[in-house]
């Protein structure tokens, strides 16, 4: 059964979850506190997190930062705010996607569903024997701390950019990220030049982490959105 992590201290809203979580077969864990979502995260495993952003002492976003430290298991947060900033912020520091108080039952059952199936294609971070940040999928193995790539175990040379391109496509593996998330994201919320440098880069990508660039397997192109990362050995190719 599925194991979803309930971080909420407002009683109505965890009286609504337990009911129409329960209902669609989830198994939940309840924490009030963001201290408590950190012990429960650990004695439990949850497959899901679900976690307000709004605790006492330590916020949700306190709580997804330390998570993220040594897991990818996926994390919906939850706000009453719903503003941009909010959203931005849960994002940005490696929430996989975010809902708005009050939301509708069904809604949020899809995006849990969504989200689970992501997390089920998408690369785990792990630490090596060194204590580095490392992403593998597949052949394809990207070190955060040294800043290297590694393709079926050859170090692959890269520049800032494309390295910085890749860990975000690798971390958001199975998902397609819109372009304009990965330039301002890569290349700053303040850039202004020719939106074709991230299909530069992408090329130049697909040369060093492709059997034959000309059909990727990879790095997919979605027309009209962005790109995303796949492992073709799991997901087949497109």
């Amino acid at each position: 059964m599925t194991r979803i992590l309930v971080v909420e201290d407002e009683e109505s809203f965890v009286e609504a979850l337990s009911l129409g979580l329960g209902r669609e077969g989830f198994e939940l864990d309840i924490a009030r506190t963001g201290a408590e979502a950190l012990e429960r995260f650990e004695a439990s495993q949850p497959d899901l997190v679900l976690l307000d952003i709004m605790l006492p002492v330590i916020s949700g976003l306190d709580v997804c930062r330390e998570i993220r430290r040594s897991s990818a298991v996926p994390i919906i947060m939850v706000s009453a705010k719903g503003t941009e900033l909010d959203t931005v912020v849960g994002l940005e520091i490696g929430a996989d996607d975010y809902v708005s108080k009050p939301y509708r039952m069904r809604e949020l059952v899809a995006r849990i569903r969504a989200a689970l199936r992501r997390g089920t294609i998408t690369g785990v971070p792990t630490l090596d024997s060194d204590g580095d940040d490392v992403l593998r999928i597949g052949e394809l193995m990207i070190d955060f701390d040294r800043r290297e790539v590694r393709v079926d175990g050859q170090l692959v040379e890269m520049p800032r950019k494309e390295f910085d391109l890749l860990g975000m496509l690798m971390e958001n593996a199975g998902r397609v990220v819109e372009r304009s998330t990965l330039i301002s994201r890569v290349w700053g919320h303040d850039y202004v030049g020719d939106t074709k440098t991230l299909d530069v880069h992408v090329k130049r990508l697909r040369s060093k982490i492709e059997a034959d660039p000309s059909e990727p397997r990879r790095l997919l192109t979605v027309r009209g959105v962005g790109y995303k990362f796949s492992d073709p050995d799991s997901m087949g190719s497109r």
